[in-house]
């Protein structure tokens, strides 16, 4: 199925008196006509539900659809996108390893990467996504056993180079971990381009309306960890919790997520829960009809602002002048997101603008069906020192502008009365 059928057909297929919409399982446990039959599933030797921290059909309906979209083969829902970026990495990396992660990411997951998985004793090595294959060859370690970037960063919206990444990663015999946020599966899908593991906060555009907190990972079933066994002992050797099974050997290419969900969410437990798991279905069913209209706006107001005399830049994929637009061409041609950042030259002038936005509300979340508007540095990256501020992206006037699906005139109109 293409895209567009896929967010509204994928997923859950009902049977013959079925619900024709997918049902909420809220139930945290599943009965058993034996003793036998739940001590085969705690063992893993066979497919099932006992218990809604580790796995629950309501989530598994969503996870299959999200992993349709990616075209990914197996996946599995978490409670938030922190989440899910924290288990992407975790699953393969543990005390004494290193992981390279570009330093154009959004400013929470910056700050659980760098900082608070230090604490666990994992470095993670911060590099420039522009920089050269000779300069990532060289960030790598013995060490190593990851790489992480943003399709379109937030808010700094690099866009990541995807070939460049895969080429040196593979040669170092590690996966690619990749958040897909902004642009969604709808405008790109980085497993086309040698990417190995997505995640995803679909709390942004899967879910669309502000309605849930979630978030996902998807494996593409592509990486071979035991070609590389030395590397991944967590994967290509037994783990001594589920008697000695070895995830690589015995699951193939579902390994990855098997470990994830028997490991990391059975200790962890940071569940998607089945209700709101209904409301990112619901969201993902309109996902391709609004990336369509979130794009088409965000380009005529990005083209809008460019032309402002009182704008002092603007940063947007999707602007012939923008240092990214030929890599967005090449990954998301059809478009990237409906997020722009500008700047007014000065912190004060972005804010003053900011507090005259009628239409536009201040809140801290992006990619929603309503236009919203934030001040990075104040907000979402406020953790950051200057120099971490600089390495992001990020300069002291930028805003963060999540253009919406209302009708474009009135976002424009709304912008010009506040810059004046």
């Amino acid at each position: 199925m293409r895209k567009e059928t896929i967010c509204v057909q994928g997923g859950y297929e009902p049977g013959n008196g079925d619900p024709r919409i997918m049902p909420i399982i809220q139930s945290t446990t599943f009965k058993y006509s034996s003793s036998d039959e739940m001590g085969k599933l705690f063992d893993l030797e066979k497919e099932g539900y006992f218990y809604t921290r580790l796995q629950n059909p309501s989530n598994d309906y969503v996870a299959k659809k999200i992993c349709e979209l990616e075209g990914g083969v197996a996946a599995m829902l978490t409670s938030s996108g922190q989440a899910a970026n924290f288990y992407a990495v975790f699953n393969i990396c543990e005390a004494g390893d290193s992981f390279i992660m570009s330093s154009a990411i959004y400013g929470g997951t910056f700050n659980l990467l760098k900082n608070t998985m230090a604490k666990m004793g994992i470095e993670a090595i911060v590099i420039d996504p522009d920089c050269t294959e000779e300069e990532l060859d060289a960030a790598f370690k013995d060490n190593t056993k990851c790489v992480f970037g943003e399709s379109v960063a937030n808010p700094a919206l690099t866009v990541f180079d995807f070939d460049k990444f895969v080429k040196v990663a593979h040669a170092h015999g590690v996966p690619v971990i990749v958040d897909n946020t902004f642009p969604t599966p709808i405008n790109c899908r980085p497993f086309e381009f040698g990417v190995d593991i997505v995640t995803h906060a679909t709390t942004k555009y899967m879910d669309g309306h502000a309605a849930t907190v979630g978030g996902c990972i998807v494996d593409s079933g592509n990486f071979d960890w035991m070609a590389h066994k030395d590397k991944f002992p967590g994967l290509c050797t037994p783990d001594e919790t589920y008697h000695g099974i070895v995830y690589a050997e015995k699951f193939g290419k579902g390994a990855y997520i098997t470990k994830c969900t028997a490991q990391l969410m059975r200790d962890f437990g940071a569940i998607q829960s089945p209700q709101h798991a209904f409301y990112i279905n619901i969201g993902l069913e309109t996902l391709a009809l609004r990336m369509e209209r979130h794009c088409a706006n965000a380009q005529k107001i990005a083209e809008w602002l460019e032309k402002n005399p009182k704008v002092a830049w603007v940063n947007y994929p999707g602007l012939k002048s923008n240092k990214y637009y030929d890599l967005a061409q090449k990954y998301m041609p059809n478009g990237t997101s409906g997020v722009i950042t500008f700047g007014m030259g000065s912190r004060e002038a972005s804010a003053a603008v900011m507090d005259k936005l009628k239409l536009v509300a201040i809140v801290t979340h992006v990619a929603d069906a309503r236009t919203c508007v934030l001040h990075p540095a104040s907000h979402t990256h406020r953790q950051m020192n200057e120099e971490q501020l600089k390495e992001a992206g990020i300069s002291p006037d930028l805003v963060r502008l999540s253009v919406g699906i209302e009708n474009v005139d009135d976002i424009i109109e709304d912008l010009a009365q506040a810059i004046g």
